[in-house]
């Protein structure tokens, strides 16, 4: 069975943005792929929309494919009892992805950690600085392909 025609939460999204080509996260699970450039304007409608008010930002984390980044919002809301999950799928290389800092304050510290671990851009986010790990270090340690520097080795004579 197809997330996509069972949830009345997405097919009222898909309802309201029909242009958008949203596809199912997984089966069984209540979500979408949401395209980059409709990702802000989706979440506004999810949290500000009457019968819908998913106010609460559960998490905001990012999975590395090598082939891509895709970076998952888990929203809920707590007046309606629901759960939802949208994905963004990222370009690796260019790695930039919309902020949702102006949806959710919430998304402020997890952009910061995904951009700091992962190396996403957030644009439109506030404050976007490393926040684990300081500001000269090298990468992005949960990239896949990340490996320690080689050490340095003393020459004696």
């Amino acid at each position: 069975m197809s997330t996509l025609t069972n949830d009345p939460v997405v097919e009222q999204l898909r309802a309201a943005f029909p242009q958008v080509p949203f596809r199912p996260v997984d089966p069984g699970i209540p979500g979408l792929v949401v395209p980059l450039e409709s990702l802000v304007d989706v979440c506004r409608y999810l949290k500000t929309t009457p019968g819908l008010e998913f106010d609460y930002l559960a998490s905001v984390t990012a999975i590395d494919y090598l082939d891509r980044i895709d970076v998952v919002y888990q929203i809920r809301s707590l007046k309606h009892h629901r759960d939802l999950t949208l994905r963004i799928e990222v370009d690796r290389d260019e790695s930039v992805a919309p902020s949702v800092t102006g949806v959710w304050r919430a998304a402020d510290f997890q952009e910061r950690e995904i951009y700091d671990l992962m190396g996403v851009t957030f644009t439109g986010h506030p404050n976007l600085k490393r926040i684990l790990l300081y500001d000269e270090f090298d990468g992005h340690p949960l990239r896949k392909d990340w490996r320690l520097p080689a050490e340095p080795r003393s020459v004696t004579s």
